[in-house]
């Protein structure tokens, strides 16, 4: 390591600088830059890298690593002036982060930030960050269809089927946790299925299906255009061997970390690497809503029969009607529908379907206590009761997706 502050000449030149409150904290970062670049960088307190980057000098930096933790949050103003800084220059800056929270990174990563490590680095996690770097940077506008192009010039892609609630409580991830299970065991022959939670703040995936949240998930969702498809299959966690998973992350997360150009990357990829992709929306309508509508094949809006479900899938028809997107791929799903010999109660679904203009495609019966005892026991339904009335009905309509997949395959050939 060489000291950038001292005026005395060096052998090897200066290609990069980390940024630290003190770099002592982060041995393991030491060690991974004297591996990346022998001699050939320095290091730089938060006010020392700002007096450097006005110098001639700086020009010459490939990046930046600016190392924070929990203890920089109270001095966030310092980092995003040396992120800033670093812009200008068109110096890349990578962010290594030890328990910096989602909030504090996403700005930094908004700021201009290049790419995001968590800390402790794991192995081999600097030199792919450094290689990313080091990349030609793509073409944002562009990235997204021409991956989709050359993806669709090699294999078919995908079906795409998002579940949004149009209320609390109305069974959206449990009808679509259910569905991707019933979808992957549906035969000897049976597609490859991808499971993907987008409620940043409240996915409940990861606990109906008993998984980890990882930190893979926040890189993953914070660096797309950087995701190729190792990096993306590597954040999945598999379910019992047949399905792919992709958790919400471990924090929440403020619902613009990702822009509609970021999922549309992530269903490009789930999309080309599985037969079937199942997204669990949140509850809210955020601006990369439109892009899943127009990605996906079948849009299932989950609700209940009651006002506050009428009222909302009327926004939602409003809303969708205003800016001219696919109402069509809508799917309403009436969850604890009545009874066949509840007539008063089949009355009622057909006053509030008709008073919407719409259909109920789908109706769910009411799976009682067992359903609330799977998604605690971290299993489907068809794990505990395999007899349970509303996993009849999800399997009816896995079957039908799974057929109508198999008839556009042979149509395709």
């Amino acid at each position: 390591m060489s000291s950038v502050s001292s005026p005395v000449k060096h052998v090897a030149p200066i290609r990069a600088c980390t940024v630290s409150r003190d770099v002592q904290n982060f041995d393991l970062l030491i060690e991974d830059m004297e591996l990346e670049l022998g001699e050939s960088w320095g290091d730089l307190t938060f006010p020392s890298a700002l007096k450097f980057l006005d110098q001639p000098d700086a020009k010459g930096l490939e990046f930046i690593a600016i190392a924070l933790d929990d203890d920089d949050e109270s001095n966030m103003a310092l980092v995003e002036a040396v992120i800033q800084r670093a812009n200008t220059l068109s110096i890349r800056v990578l962010l290594i982060a030890e328990e910096l929270g989602p909030i504090a990174l996403h700005r930094l990563l908004r700021l201009g930030a290049s790419d995001f490590v968590p800390y402790p680095l794991p192995e081999g996690a600097l030199h792919d960050a450094i290689q990313r770097l080091r990349a030609p940077s793509p073409d944002m506008s562009t990235i997204a269809p021409q991956s989709r192009m050359m993806m669709s010039q090699n294999q078919p892609l995908g079906a795409v089927y998002a579940v949004q609630p149009l209320a609390g409580g109305s069974g959206a991830t449990t009808f679509a946790v259910n569905l991707a299970w019933e979808i992957a065991n549906s035969g000897k022959t049976a597609p490859s299925v991808c499971l993907l939670d987008f409620d940043l703040q409240t996915g409940s995936i990861a606990t109906y299906l008993d998984l980890a949240r990882t930190e893979k998930v926040y890189e993953l969702l914070s660096n797309t255009a950087v995701m190729d498809r190792d990096f993306f299959l590597n954040t999945l966690q598999t379910f019992n061997d047949k399905l792919k998973v992709l958790t919400a992350a471990a924090d929440m997360l403020p619902l613009d970390l990702i822009t509609p150009d970021d999922i549309e990357r992530v269903i490009t990829m789930a999309r080309a690497s599985f037969e079937v992709v199942i997204i669990d929306m949140p509850g809210t309508v955020v601006q990369w809503t439109e892009t899943v509508l127009n990605e996906c094949d079948a849009y299932y809006a989950t609700m209940e029969l009651d006002m506050r479900s009428a009222q909302n899938a009327l926004r939602l028809i409003r809303a969708l009607k205003a800016e001219d997107l696919p109402l069509d791929k809508l799917r309403y799903v009436l969850n604890h529908a009545p009874k066949f010999t509840d007539l008063s109660g089949k009355a009622r679904a057909k006053r509030m379907a008709e008073s919407l203009d719409i259909e109920f495609e789908v109706m769910l019966p009411d799976g009682t206590a067992q359903v609330t005892h799977a998604n605690d026991h971290g299993l489907p339904l068809a794990e505990i009761a395999p007899k349970n009335p509303l996993l009849k009905e999800i399997r009816k309509i896995a079957q039908s997706i799974v057929a109508s997949n198999r008839d556009e395959g042979r149509a395709a050939a």
